[in-house]
């Protein structure tokens, strides 16, 4: 199920710092330290990774994209030579369209001439969603010298270590499955759509920015599931999941309607760090204000939620 959430941008234009009356005491973020180290999908047949309209969330291939960024060991899946399907434990890099490459000394044992294999690759966020991708193709040894020179400097690049280039081998892309969670149907990407798709822009600092938010800023989050999300019940407890280019995830808890998941779109795109950071802190002034009654609410909340079974 998609999570489907109304635009904050079109009625909600938010200064980084609202200004507030004088005779306001300012209000304190811890947010804005500066030491931080940082998904959600809809169609499948655009190759880009442009905002889904209404939905404000990435793409299933960006989606992909970013899981194969953040990760470097998953489950390869072949053939074997008995003809039985084998699993088996795999460290991988990505090349710049998202292309595995993976190192075996002893492939030729493993695999049958059936070159068919599927990689799965899980992504687990604030312990409480795992997005996975499974990558379906040919496991394949480039023969290009220059090929395989590239496939050894990305190798190196991503683990630091030196390896035979003759045990290179790639999964050419043919198609990707993309699953939000556990227990959650998948929607299929094109190796186009793939390998066209940007990983999104801030997966190296989202970690670190969910944490210290959950950590430091609980208050706000819940300040959010109040003033943002049209709520008909009373939350208990509140977590930020996860945080992307286009918003984040809540999980809210509630002891009478249960658990659910909301996501709430930043009024602009961030492209960076800072501009996560200053979206996030604008959004709290803001909330604050509203819950204080010093600023009318001229914005469409949040109606629709996604219940965690």
């Amino acid at each position: 199920m998609n999570l489907q959430a109304q635009s904050l941008s079109t009625h909600f234009p938010l200064p980084v710092f609202p200004s507030k009356p004088k005779f306001l005491p300012p209000k304190r973020i811890p947010f804005l330290k500066t030491s931080f180290k940082l998904c959600s999908v809809s169609a499948v047949s655009v190759p880009t990774t442009t905002r889904a309209i209404g939905n404000h969330k990435p793409f299933p291939a960006e989606v992909s994209r970013t899981i194969m960024e953040l990760s470097c060991m998953g489950t390869l899946s072949t053939i074997a030579q008995d003809g039985w399907p084998l699993s088996v434990g795999v460290k991988f890099a990505v090349d710049p369209e998202g292309t595995p490459v993976l190192c075996f000394a002893q492939a030729s044992r493993l695999h049958s001439l059936d070159k068919r294999s599927a990689l799965h690759v899980q992504l687990e966020q604030c312990g409480l969603r795992t997005p996975q991708c499974t990558i379906q193709g040919s496991l394949v040894k480039p023969a290009d010298p220059m090929v395989l020179r590239r496939l050894d400097s990305t190798w190196k690049k991503r683990f630091g270590e030196e390896v035979d280039e003759n045990n290179l081998y790639i999964v050419d892309v043919e198609r990707v499955l993309q699953i939000e969670d556990f227990n959650e149907d998948g929607l299929w990407v094109t190796s186009l759509a793939y390998k066209n798709a940007n990983p999104d822009p801030l997966r190296d600092f989202a970690d670190g920015i969910v944490n210290e938010i959950n950590t430091n800023n609980m208050e706000d989050v819940h300040r959010f599931c109040n003033v943002y999300v049209d709520l008909d019940f009373q939350v208990s407890d509140a977590k930020m999941i996860w945080v992307d280019r286009l918003g984040f995830d809540l999980r809210i808890y509630s002891p009478r309607n249960g658990v659910f998941e909301v996501r709430i779109p930043f009024p602009h795109e961030v492209s960076d760090e800072k501009g996560a950071k200053s979206s996030f802190n604008g959004m709290s002034q803001i909330a604050w204000e509203v819950e204080k009654n010093f600023h009318v609410p001229d914005f469409q909340k949040v109606k629709q939620l996604k219940q965690i079974t």
